[in-house]
């Protein structure tokens, strides 16, 4: 709590000039708020600046679309159709409503309810439950200055996303971790934390649980179907002392590559009161259309378009508009089809290399995944693998980079720093198995 606490404060700064019967002096004193200290040190500027700083570098670490995929042919077809009537790109044009495009917002609600019929499972929601937001970063930060105060509790999966860790750390929340494996977050792990908050007298401050349930990022790890409906009665049989909501991050739903997809979280909220959705068409569409929305609990809505309002009353308009015309003529579908033939391409690609370089290296493991964008390897105990440990800089000197594992666990909790996330969406084939190739002979050094 006293490193929350803490204010960056810039001395002030004194200057004399002239006469000193007839002194100047300045002083500036630029006190930073305290969001500001809260929102220091996180991973993504210092991974961002090592890759822009080595070019040459292979990054195994940037967590982007492939960009030989991106949709150029598709969004040309759909810009012509969206300009080809004058009063259409005129609405595109002009503002929007704060709580997005309603044709596209159906259109959203349509796919999502369909999703989980096809797998016999119903969807209840209105449009007036969709909020469309630059993308679904911009959702769960909004979430967040909706439902938390400093001091509050949300429960995450160890490990988890890192950038929504961040995202809780500005807002001066406690991020909490609780156990999970191949299966995703354990609900055993889940109780016994709940229990442990309500025997300090903390339960009252935990405001939601956190979950990526399909092919999480960092571990490409899905919430089995078993452990989906527990999740959710676990999180409203506990809503004892205040609602605790689930928060579904769903970003990587459309990148299955093999198996059956699973109902949404949403699904089993047979109230509508629990779960919170977030989704985006930027991993598998276009990142740089930047368009995501959010399924809302109805009560949650207007306080949430409340904060949208004091932010940009309304994502780019045009940006939905384009989106909606993608889904109108189809050509969302097709490209993502697409889209998971490459991307499967490109998984076998680098599990064959970790076969080939990482396989004989004793206490090195992977999970292998059946969709997203990231390998999670685990390295043998107590080897550091972040970057003030032996891996790091002799990784960077072999040519590759990629993301220490320790920036992705909780604040609070277990926090193990022998795991690292190799991403393969952005390299060609070629690439990943040198960078992997590269890596081996890292870690064989660093292992002396």
């Amino acid at each position: 709590m006293r490193e929350w606490r803490s204010i960056l404060k810039l001395e002030a700064e004194v200057r004399f000039a002239g006469d000193p019967m007839n002194e100047s002096t300045t002083v500036s004193h630029t006190y930073l708020s305290q969001r500001a200290a809260w929102a220091r040190g996180q991973p993504i500027s210092y991974l961002m600046a090592q890759a822009l700083a080595q070019p040459e570098l292979i990054s195994l670490a940037a967590g982007f679309v492939d960009q030989q995929t991106l949709p150029e042919v598709p969004v040309r077809t759909a810009l012509e159709a969206l300009l080809s009537d004058a009063t259409d790109a005129r609405a595109a044009l002009q503002y929007g409503t704060t709580i997005g495009y309603p044709p596209l917002r159906e259109a959203i609600r349509a796919r999502a309810r369909q999703a989980d019929h096809d797998l016999g499972e119903e969807t209840d929601l209105s449009i007036e439950q969709i909020v469309v937001t630059a993308g679904s970063n911009q959702l769960l930060q909004l979430v967040g200055e909706t439902l938390l105060d400093p001091g509050d509790i949300v429960l995450c999966t160890s490990p988890s996303y890192f950038v929504y860790l961040g995202t809780l750390a500005n807002l001066g929340a406690r991020s909490i971790g609780v156990a999970m494996d191949e299966e995703g977050l354990i609900p055993e792990a889940l109780e016994e934390e709940l229990a442990r908050l309500e025997d300090c007298g903390d339960l009252a401050r935990v405001k939601a649980i956190y979950c990526t349930s399909y092919f999480d990022n960092p571990c490409s790890v899905s919430l089995s179907g078993q452990r989906r409906p527990q999740l959710v009665d676990i999180a409203k049989r506990w809503s004892r002392q205040g609602r605790i909501h689930v928060i579904e991050d769903a970003a990587y739903r459309d990148l299955r590559y093999t198996g059956n997809d699973l109902p949404s979280l949403r699904a089993y909220d047979e109230e509508g009161d629990t779960v919170i959705v977030a989704g985006t068409f930027s991993k598998s569409f276009s990142p740089g259309i930047r368009v995501g929305w959010g399924l809302l609990p109805e009560d949650l809505v207007g306080p949430l378009l409340e904060q949208k309002g004091n932010f940009d009353f309304g994502s780019p308009n045009f940006a939905q508009h384009l989106m909606h015309t993608v889904l109108d003529l189809g050509l969302f579908d097709e490209h993502v089809q697409q889209l998971r033939v490459g991307y499967r391409t490109k998984l076998d690609a680098m599990l064959q290399a970790a076969d080939q370089h990482l396989g004989p290296i004793n206490g090195v493991r992977w999970i292998a995944p059946t969709g997203g964008l990231y390998v999670w390897v685990t390295m043998p105990n107590e080897f550091d693998t972040g970057p003030t440990g032996p891996l790091f800089d002799r990784a960077l000197e072999a040519g590759v980079l990629y993301v220490p594992g320790q920036y992705c666990y909780p604040r609070e909790g277990p926090r193990y720093s022998n795991t690292i996330r190799l991403s393969f969406g952005v390299q060609p084939i070629e690439a990943i198995d040198q960078g992997v190739r590269a890596l081996a002979v890292a870690i064989r050094e660093a292992l002396g």
